[in-house]
């Protein structure tokens, strides 16, 4: 694995009458992400647009803490309880020109 930044960005939209249970999720996940070891960043946005859609803003300090993030307990009850809430997409990205 590669000892570079790796950040996540996760879309998440919230199925009809579920967006508070999402919300009340991934605000929940927020203090337990960021005090993993490995994460510099863990932020929750909501689209202005559209407010049944949350952004998650993940960066890791490398992809070892992005596994060692999977293998919580919280990652793990948050992937579980997911499908029912919401659609998600996320994108593991690597750092090409950043600051």
């Amino acid at each position: 694995m590669t000892k570079s930044p790796t950040k996540i960005t996760a879309i998440l939209t919230a199925h009809l009458g579920k967006t508070a249970e999402l919300r009340a999720l991934l605000i929940g996940m927020a203090p337990l992400c960021r005090a993993e070891p490995g994460n510099l960043r863990w932020d929750v946005w909501r689209d202005r647009a559209h407010s049944e859609r949350y952004v998650l803003d993940e960066l890791y300090l490398d992809a070892a803490a992005v596994e060692a993030h999977r293998m919580t307990p919280h990652y793990q009850a948050y992937l579980a309880k997911v499908p029912e809430l919401a659609e998600r997409t996320a994108w593991v990205l690597e750092a090409v020109e950043v600051r």
